[in-house]
């Protein structure tokens, strides 16, 4: 699960708005975020605030000024429809309850044509099989592209139907 891997997945443009569910320390985030410059935010969503102001903390530390947090749950998300260019969760989606609404509410808030990265891996204790996203897929809304790692870790590109 490189940062290279879901850059290259996830295909960040300047001026794309992207949002990121489940941030942790912002491994990912301070990596996505540049890319989207100049115009674009990355818009990170977290149920833990604490975690928002690490990642914050951090940008701004690096100069990175173009992120913005929300407190909130995957399973509800305080955005509009078609809202965002694309989205990605690494080592989440296994955390929350109920995945295939989760799923559903990205897809919801992906514009047409959106692209949206699911990725776990080893040695999180709720991981989500390189099956299970799939499974989800077709009910979300969104169909399978790609697919990048193995058993021990993956990430899967998926794209709005």
């Amino acid at each position: 699960m490189r940062r290279e891997t879901l850059v290259a997945l996830l295909a960040p443009a300047p001026g794309e708005r992207v949002l990121e569910i489940g941030p942790g320390t912002g491994y990912y985030s301070l990596e996505i975020a540049p890319r989207l410059v100049p115009g674009g935010p990355l818009d990170l969503l977290d149920i833990q605030q604490p975690m928002l102001d690490e990642v914050r903390q951090r940008a701004a530390s690096v100069g990175i000024a173009n992120i913005q947090t929300t407190q909130s749950d995957a399973q509800a998300l305080p955005f509009p429809d078609a809202t965002f260019d694309a989205a990605f969760l690494v080592a989440t989606l296994g955390e929350i309850p109920d995945k295939r609404l989760a799923l559903r509410e990205v897809r919801r808030v992906l514009k047409p044509g959106g692209r949206l990265v699911v990725g776990e891996g080893q040695p999180d204790p709720h991981i989500v099989s390189g099956a299970g996203p799939r499974d989800f897929a077709d009910e979300a809304g969104v169909r399978f592209e790609r697919h990048e790692g193995n058993r021990f870790g993956f990430l899967a590109r998926f794209r709005v139907a």
